[in-house]
Order: C-alpha cells, then structure tokens, then sequence
C-alpha cells in the first residue's frame, strides 16, 4: 500500500527545520509571533489535538489536563503546539441533533489531519474522551501515521444516593419511570441534577468508555486512563508522562501504524466484546480499519468478536460503574482473563508489549466482576449479528444486555417511520407488551445521520418493557442501552431494505441463539410492498447533512463519508 502521508516522519526524527530556507523562515517567523523561540523550533514540534469544551463533561476536564502534556513535552526536549476541533455530547444532542453526531466523526478527522498536514507537526497528541471524538480521532492518526499517543480524560464520579449508586443511564431510565409514575417529581428531579455528577466521562460501559477501552487494548492510550477517575493526581501524573513520551517516540521515529495493526485491531475488537461493549463499536473499528487499509466488514466482526467468551460487563448492563471496574482490576486485569485469545507481541506506544505489560500485571482482580474464561458470562461475545429477511445484510444486538426470556421473541409489528413517532407513541403510553417496534428511516441516508434511539430505549426499561417489547431500526443504539435492541438493520429502508416494506401486525420472530430474523411474509409480497414504497418527506438533508447523504457509505464499513479506500 502506497504511504499516505506526506510529511510523517519516516526515520528517527532529525531536525531538519533551517530558518534560512524562504519558507522555514517564514514559518519560524510566525511561530516567533506565537511566542516560540527560533532555538525552540529546531526541536520535535508536537500537535495537541485537544477536544477540551465548556458543554461537555467528558471534555471540560482538558482545559487542565492539557497543561500537564505540554510540560511533559518541554521537558522531553519538545515543542508543544495544541489546537481544538469539536466535541459533541451524545446526551446533549438527543432528539434532532442527533442527526449531526455520526456525520462529525468524519468531521473531526478531517479536521485534524488537515490541520497536522498544513502545519507539518513531528508527532501527535490526541486528547479525547467522548462517542465520536475517539473514533474520529483514531481515524484521524491512521490517516496521518505520525507518532501518536491518546489520553483520554477519565470517567465521571458516581452519584452516591441514599437509594444506591447511580450513574448516567440510571436518569435516562429514570425518565421512562417518571413517565408511568413509578418515581415522583421531586425524585426525577434529585436525579436530574446529581446523577451526572462530575466531569469526566459518564461511568458506564457506553460508546464513549469502550472506545477509551479500545484504545488501550490496542496500544495508542495508556492502559487503565480511561476508567480512572477523571480527578485523580494518577491522571494529572500520567498526561506529565504521555507528553515525555510523544517526544520519545517522535525522536524513535514511531509512527501510528508501527503500533496499530492488523494484530492489534483484533487484540482490541476481541477485548471489547470480552468486556460488553457497545455496539457502536461495529461501525467505529469498521471504519478505522479502513482508513487502515485492512479489511473487516460486519460479517468478519461477528466471526472475530465470537471467538472470544464475555467474561465482564457494565453499567447499564450491570450494575458495576466504570469507577468499580477500575477498583477492580481495570483494563489490564480484562486483558489478562483472555490473553489467551491476544497476539502478544502487538506494542504498545507507552512502551514493551502486551506480553510483557501482562507479565508484569499484578493488580489483585475483583472475580464477582471480571470473570475468567472457565467461567464466563457468555462462550461466544457480547454480541450477535442476525440475519434474514428483514435484514439481509445483518443487523446487530448487544446481548450482554438482553435478558434471557428475550433472546427468543416472536411478537406483532408496530411500524415507526422516525425516532420522533416513536417517542410520542411512548409518552401517550400506547406500547404494549409482546410487540416489536419498528423505527426506519433512520439510517445513515435516511435520517439522514443514523441517529441513536437512546432515550426510547431507556423509557422501555423505564416503562418495564424490555423484557417484552423488542425495538429493531436501521438506526442505531447508544451504549447505554439494554435490552432486545436491534439495530444496524442492512439495507437501510432509504436504500430500499426490506424493514421498509413492513406493516403493523405483520409477525416477526427474532431468535439472538440462531442469529436470525425473520419477517413471516413471503418474498413476492415484499417484493410488491417495496416497489409501492415511498420515502417519507419529513426527513431532510439540509446543510452538510446533505453531502453526508449523498456520500455516506454503509454499515461494512463504519459509515464512512469523509474517507475511502487508500489510493494504491
């Protein structure tokens, strides 16, 4: 494969910058006007691709934490050169600004390799901690294949209640009890206001946290900085020790992709399911994999993800937050239960090996948490990719977070054309038990944006529907999510799939054992549905989100927009 980047460092890193040179000297001129010395520019110059905002608690925590990397980089023998680009809230950007969070991931990689490109930077810190800013960021350090490290910024305090433990998930659930009166005002109000009740990431086992998880088990962040908390002097110590370490790497000549490979990705995917992450997951290792250059489609996701037994899982699919996962032997003590199903000599950018960090591990392991593969929560993964009529591209459960009486479900279709006919149907309590809910049109294409049903799927836990009620979507479901939620339905109803060609009543059986969903109509009825179906007209495509529908690809892989296949 032909090396996409123009300016990486391709060697030991050699300081080759002459402010003699017509356009060295221009550059040295104007970085003199930032405040850098001419001597400080013959050093390794590195990027800090800082995702630090006022609206977000997972980012808030930057602002400072970024101070702590740069002096680690001035003390290496570095130059420190941070920027910011977005970093959107899944939680915040419920409802119809959903239709914008998957589209920014793209976003977000552009935005930073274009950056690092223009600007010619040595090595690259990437500091990240929420849904869509580590995959984009991972896909942005691929795409550059410069010496890279990530932090992330560590995950929030719980809120302890006189009830018990809560974290995030609990006030999404809590709305759907709030709903059907089984808490009153004055509680869903104390829940309200304390349950997110720090920075840092939310403390649960979401999108946000698998990806941070991610990142360690493939060698590009710190192992244990995600589920730490985002408070502590561990925190502030180890951006310190990130920031020497760029440098070192820089100087080494260690690129992205040294560390990051084929080997690793898998390492990373089969932790994942280990540990009960989200689904998500599919379509983020999907795409950075192809910003990589190597081949993993849904298919080959499931294959890689069931070959390795679910030995933990976490909030909401437990009740064991992020904190009590770090207390109770954390990402390393996960990477240990299946190290038989890891490729050991993968590295890791902090320095050695899996093999080597694993021979040195030696945290006690809490064993009511993490299980070990003799005796593990599930023998195949923590997901499920089926198939069928309904889907025959596949479409994907977490079921980790279903309940057993729900792994075989057979029940009449409700059809939703939208998140927002779904969720008014839910408010005026009109879900019944034994059905399955049907939201289309919310796609990639169709929503356009493959928004997240969330907050629907936290009412029907709220609602105490999950153990009766399934949702399938071509949509998609946040990591806070439990229960029969299907999503990634292929093809989507806007290219056509035949979740569009379903009607209310029609029956449908969904069997998580077999892999299989299966619409009880026959193939030339759905044929002839398909043919009278109409895309419905309140789903439109304004703004980027119109680019983004014209260009998105699908779910194989990742839903990628911004980029394709590497030139040969």
């Amino acid at each position: 494969m032909k090396d996409p980047t123009n300016n990486s460092v391709s060697a030991a890193w050699k300081g080759n910058r002459d402010p003699g040179n017509p356009q060295e000297g221009y550059f040295v001129g104007l970085m003199n006007s930032c405040g850098y010395r001419t001597e400080d520019l013959s050093k390794p110059i590195i990027g800090i691709a800082n995702s630090y905002t006022d609206v977000n608690p997972g980012h808030r925590a930057f602002k400072q934490l970024v101070e702590y990397v740069k002096e680690g980089i001035w003390a290496a023998g570095g130059v420190p050169a941070e920027f910011n680009v977005p970093a959107p809230c899944d939680g915040m950007a419920q409802g119809d600004g959903m239709h914008t969070i998957l589209p920014q991931r793209d976003l977000i990689a552009a935005s930073i390799e274009a950056m690092a490109r223009a600007h010619g930077f040595d090595g690259m810190v990437f500091l990240c901690s929420c849904d869509k800013i580590v995959p984009g960021m991972l896909m942005a350090a691929a795409a550059l294949n410069k010496p890279s490290l990530f932090l992330t910024a560590g995950s929030m305090v719980p809120y302890e209640a006189p009830e018990g433990t809560y974290v995030t998930p609990d006030l999404k659930e809590s709305i759907g009890a709030r709903n059907i009166d089984a808490i009153d005002e004055e509680t869903f109000t104390r829940f309200r206001e304390n349950i997110c009740y720090s920075c840092g990431t939310c403390s649960m086992y979401g999108t946000a946290n698998t990806m941070g998880v991610f990142a360690e088990a493939i060698g590009i962040c710190p192992i244990d900085s995600t589920t730490m908390l985002y408070c502590s002097g561990t925190k502030m110590r180890l951006a310190r020790t990130v920031g020497e370490r760029i440098v070192a790497l820089t100087k080494e000549g260690v690129r992205f992709r040294d560390i990051v490979t084929e080997s690793s990705l898998i390492n990373g995917l089969r932790h994942v399911a280990a540990t009960g992450g989200s689904t998500n997951a599919q379509l983020h290792i999907c795409a950075i994999a192809k910003v990589c250059g190597i081949p993993l489609d849904l298919r080959r996701f499931d294959e890689i993800q069931q070959e390795v037994p679910c030995i933990a899982k976490f909030k909401p699919s437990s009740k064991y937050n992020m904190y009590d996962y770090y207390k109770a032997g954390g990402v390393g003590a996960t990477l240990k239960a299946i190290r038989r199903y890891l490729d050991e000599d993968c590295r890791l950018a902090m320095g050695g090996t899996i093999g080597s960090f694993l021979d040195a591990f030696s945290r006690s392991v809490d064993p009511e948490i993490i299980h070990s593969c003799e005796d593990p929560l599930y023998p195949d993964g923590c997901y499920a990719v089926l198939y069928g009529n309904l889907a025959p591209g596949g479409c994907l459960v977490k079921k980790s977070g279903v309940v057993p009486e729900m792994f075989h479900h057979r029940g009449p279709a409700v059809c939703f054309d939208s998140e927002d006919e779904l969720r008014k149907a839910m408010s005026a309590k009109e879900i019944k038990p034994g059905c399955v809910l049907i939201i289309r049109y919310e796609g990639p294409k169709g929503g356009p944006g493959m928004r997240e049903m969330s907050i629907p799927a936290a009412m029907l836990v709220g609602m105490g529907l999950h153990t009766s009620v399934a949702m399938v979507t071509d949509g998609r479901y946040s990591g806070a999510t439990r229960g029969p939620c299907i999503g990634h339905v292929t093809p989507e109803a806007w290219d056509g799939g035949p979740i569009a060609a379903v009607k209310n009543g029609d029956m449908i059986e969904i069997d998580i054992d077999a892999h299989r969903i299966h619409l009880e109509v026959s193939d030339a009825e759905i044929s002839k549905r398909l043919q009278e179906a109409k895309w419905p007209q309140d789903h439109p495509a304004t703004g980027f989100l119109k680019a983004y529908r014209r260009m998105v690809g699908g779910v194989n892989d990742g839903c990628t927009w911004l980029y394709g296949d590497e030139e040969e």
